[in-house]
C-alpha cells in the first residue's frame, strides 16, 4: 500500500508570540516493511532556519526556529509512505515469555533498539502493581509471548473504552487504568507498564493508522489523529513485534511508523519553547488516504 499522509497542527495565541523554538518528529520512518518515499514540512511564519537531526532512538527530528511575531502558527507535514510489511507470526510460535524476561536481562547490547531500554521505568511509564496483576492474567507459566501479547492487547480492547477528551497528554497511567477509558497513548502506556512490570521490554511507538478502511471493513480507532501502539521485544530470534491494542490487532499495513521511545515523551510529534505569553488554542487534523488499491 501506498499512502498520502497529511498532518497538521495549528495554534492560536491570546497575545503575539515574540518567537519559538520547536523540536517536530513528524516524518515517518524507513524501514521495517515501510518507505518514507516523500515528506514535506510546510511551516508558517516561515522558519529562520530548519535542521534535521536523528534522536537516540533513531527518529527524523526536524529542529525549527521562529523569530517572527506571530498569533498563529501552523505545522503542515506531508507525506508519502509505501508500506508492505508480511503477516504476523502464526499463533503459538515464539519462545515462552518467561524465557524473554530471562534473556532480556542477559542481553548486552546496548544500541537504540535494545532491550535494555526499554525494560524499566520512564518519565510516563511507572511500574505498578495492579497493572502488573492485570497484564499476568494473559502471561500463564509456558505461554508464547507472541499469544500472550496478542491476549493482553485483545483485553485492553475489551476492558478500556476509546473516550476522546477523557484524559489529556499529561494524565497520570494510573489515573486512566482506574477509570478503564481514555484514548490510545492511554492504551499503550497501561500495555507497556504492564509488560515491563512482567520483566518483559515493550517499547511505545508513535505513528499513524490508515483513515479511509477497506470495504466492508470497521473504521479503526484513533483515525483522526496520531496514533500509538506497542512494540514487545520477543528474543533475539524475532526480535520486535507490533500490537495495537486500541483496535486488538497486530501492526499490519495499516499502520504507518514515524517514532519509537520509552514512551509519549520521546516521541511527541511538536515540542517546543514560545516566547509570549497569554492562553493558546491548538487544532490538530491527521488524513491517511489510501492512494493504491490493496493487493488482490
Amino acid at each position: 500500500m501506498i499512502y498520502d499522509i497529511r498532518h497538521v497542527t495549528r495554534y492560536s495565541y491570546e497575545a503575539p508570540v515574540a518567537s519559538s523554538k520547536l523540536v517536530l518528529r513528524v516524518m515517518p520512518k524507513t524501514g521495517g516493511g515501510q518507505r518514507c518515499i516523500e515528506h514535506t514540512l510546510i511551516i508558517d511564519p516561515q522558519p529562520r532556519g530548519t535542521v534535521m537531526e536523528r534522536d537516540f532512538f533513531g527518529n527524523a527530528v526536524a529542529v525549527v526556529n521562529i523569530e517572527t511575531s506571530m498569533n498563529d502558527l501552523s505545522i503542515d507535514s506531508r507525506s508519502r509512505v509505501e508500506v508492505d510489511r508480511p503477516e504476523g507470526p502464526a499463533p503459538g510460535s515464539g519462545p515462552d515469555w518467561q524465557s524473554v524476561a530471562d534473556a532480556a536481562l542477559n542481553e548486552a547490547a546496548i544500541a537504540s533498539d535494545a532491550p535494555a531500554h526499554f525494560l524499566f521505568r520512564s518519565p510516563r511509564i511507572v511500574l505498578s502493581r495492579d497493572v502488573t496483576a492485570y497484564a499476568t492474567q494473559s502471561f500463564h507459566a509456558g505461554r508464547s509471548i507472541i499469544d500472550a501479547s496478542r491476549e493482553l492487547g485483545k483485553r485492553i480492547r475489551g476492558d478500556f473504552k476509546y473516550s476522546p477528551h477523557s484524559t489529556e497528554i499529561s494524565t497520570p497511567l494510573d489515573v486512566a487504568f482506574a477509570q478503564r477509558r481514555g484514548v490510545c497513548q492511554d492504551f499503550a502506556h497501561i500495555m507497556i507498564a504492564g509488560l515491563r512490570g512482567l520483566g518483559v521490554p515493550a517499547a511505545y511507538v508513535s505513528g499513524y493508522i490508515r483513515t479511509i478502511t477497506a470495504p466492508g471493513q470497521k473504521r479503526l480507532e484513533g483515525a483522526d489523529a496520531s496514533h500509538a501502539w506497542v512494540s514487545v521485544w520477543c528474543g533475539p530470534e524475532i526480535g520486535w513485534f507490533g500490537v495495537d491494542p486500541t483496535n486488538a490487532i497486530d501492526i499490519g499495513n495499516d499502520h504507518i511508523e514515524v517514532a519509537v521511545g520509552r514512551d509519549f515523551s520521546d516521541v511527541s510529534p511538536i515540542h517546543g519553547v514560545f516566547v509570549g505569553s497569554g492562553a493558546q488554542e491548538l487544532d490538530v487534523g491527521v488524513d491517511v488516504i489510501p492512494v493504491t488499491p490493496e493487493a488482490a
